[in-house]
């Protein structure tokens, strides 16, 4: 693995959180933590993330929110839901919403490991599809266009993605 891949965690018990942390660290992830979900969504807004694991129940903004927040504004952000206080409707409201996975706690590392790596081959795999649907647009463009005009048309894909 070249680049560690970027996980969030974000649960508001402070033990569980470090020991989580330092369980994927020694494994090779870069991990940011939260103890909100407020400060979970303001740190996806500038971290980059690949990954996030949240839990449910949680003061203020719970899981549920935080996680449809996430995948409205990261496309390619996968959220795995990890939980105490878990249940058969928010494991469906979950999935509805977007999570990759649900696990429940007490969790097994190497459940939540195969998760990681499920989540990861899903983001990488949305994401070269979508950039292959965009290469074949600027092709389609570049066969019927002059160069400036197809110049100009690859710029407004460009100002869309942003």
């Amino acid at each position: 693995m070249g680049e560690k891949i970027k996980l969030l965690i974000c649960d508001d018990e402070i033990k569980f959180l470090d020991s989580i942390a330092e369980r994927l660290e020694l494994r090779g992830f870069d991990v940011t933590k939260a103890t909100s979900g407020n400060e979970a969504v303001e740190a996806a807004r500038t971290g980059g993330f690949d990954l996030a694991i949240l839990d449910l129940k949680m003061p203020g903004m719970n899981g549920i929110e935080v996680l449809e927040i996430l995948k409205k504004e990261h496309r390619y952000l996968e959220v795995i839901i990890l939980t105490g206080h878990g249940s058969i409707d928010s494991a469906v409201e979950s999935t509805k919403l977007g999570a990759f996975s649900y696990l429940s706690k007490p969790y097994d590392l190497d459940d939540l490991l195969k998760s990681l790596k499920d989540a990861y081959e899903t983001r990488m795999k949305k994401k070269f599809e979508d950039d292959t649907e965009r290469m074949d647009k600027i092709l389609k463009m570049a066969q019927s266009m002059s160069p400036l005009g197809f110049l100009r048309e690859v710029k407004k894909l460009d100002d869309e993605e942003k």
